[in-house]
């Protein structure tokens, strides 16, 4: 058997399988040598909604709801929570080599199309279904409940946090610092009490969705996933696709949650990138970017 690391995860590590027989599958490790962000208080808190997804039992919680709610994910092959098969705990999973949507929206947009409408039924099963509080899959599922009162709550608490981050690493935020805050808490005050919740990704950019050999979307990296306002995965979206994001368009989104996400998600993917670059992660040039490109969006939203 050959083993293959594969490019990209920054929280775990990522191995292409290669057996005798020339088939193949993808081995996920969840190991502290595969996580390149450096520790932070509360990393393992999972009362978090925003603690980093770490582990296997966050993946089979995610993966038995997405599965249920009729979303493809990738088919499980093997769970090892006792490191039997390896060092820590592992999973093993179908192998779907090729393309992600990214790449197919970048080379072929008219290929794409059929793939988008698929994946705008997949979000759609997910915004349809509805948990009666906000949380990790693995918490609320297991009947637990998670800090804070509101989404939006936990959302200004964290976009604080962020805002701190990035002001003690960038001078450009740090001056802004007071006006972001208050634009911030501004935000937070508009928005109206809600009960109801659904299921979302949390991160789910066009490189986490592969595309299967019949054109399926396959939704991965999902150990993030949570029961928590539609609108958060929407400005994700949105910011990630760009003018691609069209189709997956839909009614009835809060416009005070979206501002208020909007300006937070561009405080996280600043705040995020430059903590990540106080590590060892390799690909610092598209890390750089990512945060330079989010910091002057934050500002432009003042």
């Amino acid at each position: 058997m050959a083993v293959e690391r594969l490019a990209g995860g920054s929280k775990k590590g990522v191995y292409r399988l290669v057996m005798d027989d020339a088939t193949t599958a993808i081995a996920y490790l969840w190991a502290a040598s595969e996580n390149y962000w450096p520790a932070a208080e509360g990393d393992d808190d999972l009362t978090d909604p925003f603690s980093p997804g770490l582990g296997l039992d966050l993946f089979a919680a995610a993966h038995a709801r997405l599965h249920a709610l009729g979303v493809r994910v990738p088919e499980l092959r093997l769970l090892d929570r006792d490191g039997v098969h390896g060092p820590t705990e592992l999973a093993i999973v179908e192998d779907l080599p090729g393309r992600n949507l990214e790449a197919l929206l970048a080379r072929d947009p008219r290929a794409a199309a059929p793939v988008m409408d698929r994946f705008g039924e997949a979000l759609e099963a997910m915004r349809s279904h509805r948990a009666p509080a906000y949380g990790k899959v693995a918490v609320v599922d297991g009947g637990g409940t998670s800090r804070g009162t509101s989404c939006e709550g936990v959302v200004l608490d964290r976009a604080l946090r962020d805002l701190a981050g990035a002001a003690a690493r960038d001078q450009r935020i740090a001056r802004a610092r007071d006006r972001l805050e208050e634009r911030l808490l501004a935000l937070a005050a508009a928005v109206r009490p809600r009960t109801e919740y659904a299921a979302v990704h949390g991160e789910l950019g066009p490189d986490h969705v592969l595309v299967d050999q019949a054109g399926h979307p396959v939704v991965i990296d999902i150990e993030g996933a949570m029961y928590f306002d539609v609108e958060w995965e929407h400005v994700f979206l949105r910011i990630r696709l760009h003018d691609a994001y069209r189709p997956l368009a839909v009614d009835g989104l809060d416009e005070d949650r979206l501002a208020l996400y909007t300006l937070a998600q561009r405080l996280a993917l600043t705040a995020g990138p430059l903590r990540l670059l106080d590590g060892g992660f390799p690909d610092r040039s598209a890390m750089a970017a990512i945060a330079e490109y989010n910091l002057t969006e934050a500002l432009a939203l003042l």
